[in-house]
Parts: C-alpha cells; structure tokens; sequence
C-alpha cells in the first residue's frame, strides 16, 4: 500500500478503482464488486468523487466516514456520496457484501426529479448506516446479480443504457426503501426547510434563472446568508446545485432529442451556441457534440 501513501487527502474515482482487477467496470461511470479485501487505497483517509453503495451479507467491517466511525454487520448499508472523506479501518475474515460504485456524472446522469430526493437526502446525510430487513436486502440482492450480468457482456453496445436504467430502477427501490424507515414525523430543522424550498424552486426555474441572487430572491434571504445555508447542509455551494440541474436537462436532450445543439442552447437560454458549448464543457469536459458521441 506504501505506493498509494500521500501526506494530502487524496481523491478516490473510478480511474483509481481500475487497480482492483476484482470489479467489473463500465469506462470509468460505473463499477460492481463484491469484497473490498483488495481495494487499494481504503486504509488511509480518502476523498471520493464517488457514489457508493455498500451492504453487509455477512462478517462485520468499521468503517469511518468524515471522521465518524461506523461498525458494519450484517444486512447493514452504508452510503457514502461525493466529497466525503472516507476510511476504511478494519473487516473479519468473513466479510463480505455487495458494492455498486458510480461516478459523479454518472449518478447525475440517473438521478432524476431533483425535488424528490430532498427528504431522502436528508436522512441518508444524518444515517449513511441503515439496517435492512432480510427481504430488502434480498431485492437490491437480485439488482446486484442482475446489473453484473449486463456489466460483463461486453459485446452488448447498448450496456452502458441498460445498466443505466437498471440502476435507475434500483434508485426508486431504494426510495422505498428509505421511505419505509424514514420518521413519520422527523423534526426539520429552518435549514433544511430552506434547503428543500430552493431545490424545489431551481427545479421549477432554472431554464430562466441561474444566478444565486434570484434564488435568495424568492427565499427573502441575501446571497450569501443562502450560500451558507446551503453549502452547510448539502456540502455543495447553491451554484453547484443550479449547475448541475442545468447540465442535466442539457444531457437529456442531447441525448433523448433530435433538436440541433443551437436549439437546444436556445431552449435552455443560453445567448448563443458558443456559450454554451463553453459552458458545458467546463462542467462535463467534453462538448455538447462530443457528448452526444459518447
């Protein structure tokens, strides 16, 4: 491991996991496994740029998640999401679970319905852990067999959509599934409320509007006391967020649409193509036509 050893926090992506010759990958959006015993650089505190999904089938593993310690049992999940500083400290012999691993643009590219997460994304922030029932843990069980199976037929050119969509599906089965555990009554704090109504407003406005300002607007907060709330509670500046609703409905409809890349610039309110290739690119990498390709 000394190989892997920095004095920073280093960053954990799929290009990194690609040393773990145990998992099945699609490029670099999304990996499955089903034991961490090699995975190379979990031993020392980690930053990742990652979606993780991770449940116990059997053993036990401590694992500490922005400085906090989770002990790990069977039918426990844990997730950790991007940005977070993860470290994981110990497992027995007869640990084992099932792992999916997904990109930061490959989760955006699923989530959907930006609205609907924000109760989800509360709790999962205050509970990473949840102890699944036997049954629950047999569903996600079946997703995890069946999206290995697409995963490793490489032949298949439309693998990366279908597992797409499989995970898609598997998202809103754990909507369920966190629904069934959440309080029926929990407390939200004024923070949270705030939280929830600027999401909703960005799902609601952002074709039109984009800047904090607006958001704050309609909130009757200034700017920056928005900026602080927000960043406290998602860990995501407000600009991040309306960013990425933005790049998101540009991906659908470069993706699912015939319209040309001017029309959709227009559609999305942009002044011109050339700002908006500029933009997008600055937020995926790749051009709006280069994406299109992918």
């Amino acid at each position: 491991m000394e190989q892997f050893r920095k004095k920073e926090i280093q960053r954990w992506d799929l290009t990194t996991l690609e040393r773990f010759p145990e998992a099945d990958y699609i490029e670099n959006d999304f990996a499955i496994f089903n034991n961490v015993n090699n995975v190379p650089i979990f031993d020392y505190p980690t930053r990742i740029d990652l979606t993780v999904l991770a449940i116990t089938l059997s053993g036990h593993a401590r694992v500490g998640l922005n400085l906090k310690d989770y002990n790990l049992k069977k039918n426990d999940m844990i997730i950790l999401t991007y940005d977070q500083i993860v470290q994981f400290h110990e497992n027995s012999d007869d640990f084992t679970g099932l792992f999916f691993a997904l990109s930061r643009s490959f989760t955006e590219e699923i989530v959907v319905a930006l609205e609907r997460i924000v109760p989800i994304f509360l709790y999962i922030k205050d509970h990473p852990c949840t102890e699944l029932s036997d049954n629950e843990v047999s569903s996600i069980m079946e997703y995890h067999s069946f999206l290995w199976e697409k995963v490793r037929n490489t032949n298949n050119v439309y693998r990366r959509e279908i597992t797409k969509n499989i995970i898609r599906a598997l998202i809103f089965e754990m909507y369920s599934i966190f629904e069934a555990h959440l309080p029926e009554k929990r407390f939200r704090s004024r923070k949270e409320e705030l939280f929830e109504s600027f999401l909703l407003s960005v799902s609601r406005n952002f074709i039109k509007e984009r800047s904090v300002t607006f958001y704050a607007d309609q909130l009757f907060l200034t700017p920056k006391h928005l900026s602080r709330v927000i960043k406290e509670i998602s860990g995501r500046s407000a600009g991040e967020w309306i960013d990425e609703q933005v790049v998101l409905e540009a991906k659908a409809r470069l993706k699912t649409s015939s319209q040309t890349i001017q029309e959709v610039s227009d559609q999305l309110g942009f002044p011109n193509q050339s700002f908006f290739g500029k933009y997008f690119k600055h937020h995926t990498g790749m051009s709006p036509s280069e994406y299109r390709k992918v």
